[in-house]
């Protein structure tokens, strides 16, 4: 059995690969806290190998893995992102700048077949990735997650976090909710805007696979149809484990 570890800023996925294939994903916020955070949850689990994809900072990333030298006397695998690799051909021409989540998210849409794609992923930042149907990635852009844009904005009122309003309103009748909905809708035209390019540039409609932490937010206002897929970096994890 293999652990399989996507450990992002905020949260951590994990899920057990075996013969039948990839088990239910876990999650949980880590707050930087290992091995507290797990010791509960991994309790019971003996793999016989440790994958681990992490965008986090690398002290968290280290901790994570003297965890694991510690509870299994296992050194993780680091995925980490290729020009080519099971079908897929990076636009970037230095391919290890790419956020392996992201790079990882490439390889399970392509495996997908739901193609053109453009991949969400709505975290701690949001990314948008653009996949053609022959496997080539045009690219993609990076903004501040939701959380992120709020706070550069509440840092210069006097309004809280917390006391922000709905999220969904086109026209916001008060600066909480303008807050709040304007910063959605931003993420989420951007996306439409992003999906359009791309059916010019391929003559095909893309499919949209949303994922990330605040991923269903960002797709309850997406005018375009989307998929919900909030383990794509674990399912590309799977797929690439066993690469040299």
């Amino acid at each position: 059995m293999d652990l399989l570890i996507d450990l992002g800023n905020t949260r951590i996925k994990w899920a057990v690969q075996d013969a039948a294939g990839l088990g239910p994903v876990r999650r949980l916020a880590h707050e930087n806290r290992f091995p507290t955070a797990l010791a509960a949850d991994w309790a019971e689990l003996e793999p016989e190998r440790v994958f681990l994809a992490s965008v986090a900072a690398p002290s968290v990333r280290q901790g994570l893995m003297e965890f694991c030298r510690r509870r299994w006397a296992l050194q993780p695998k680091i995925a980490r992102p290729r020009a080519r690799a099971l079908g897929v051909t990076v636009a970037y021409a230095v391919p290890q700048q790419l956020g392996v989540d992201r790079w990882l998210a490439l390889i399970a849409a392509h495996t997908q077949k739901r193609l053109p794609a453009l991949i969400i992923d709505a975290g701690t930042a949001v990314t948008y990735d653009l996949l053609r149907q022959d496997g080539q990635h045009l690219g993609g852009l990076i903004l501040p997650g939701l959380r992120m844009m709020r706070q550069s904005l509440l840092d210069r009122t006097q309004i809280a976090l917390r006391d922000l309003g709905t999220e969904t309103q086109c026209w916001a009748k008060d600066t909480a909710s303008g807050i709040a909905s304007g910063t959605l809708q931003a993420l989420g035209a951007l996306g439409e805007r992003l999906a359009h390019q791309l059916a010019q540039v391929t003559g095909a409609a893309p499919s949209l696979l949303v994922t990330g932490g605040d991923g269903q937010r960002l797709q309850s206002v997406l005018p375009i149809p989307s998929r919900w897929e909030p383990d794509l970096v674990l399912q590309g994890l799977a797929l690439t484990r066993d690469l040299d």
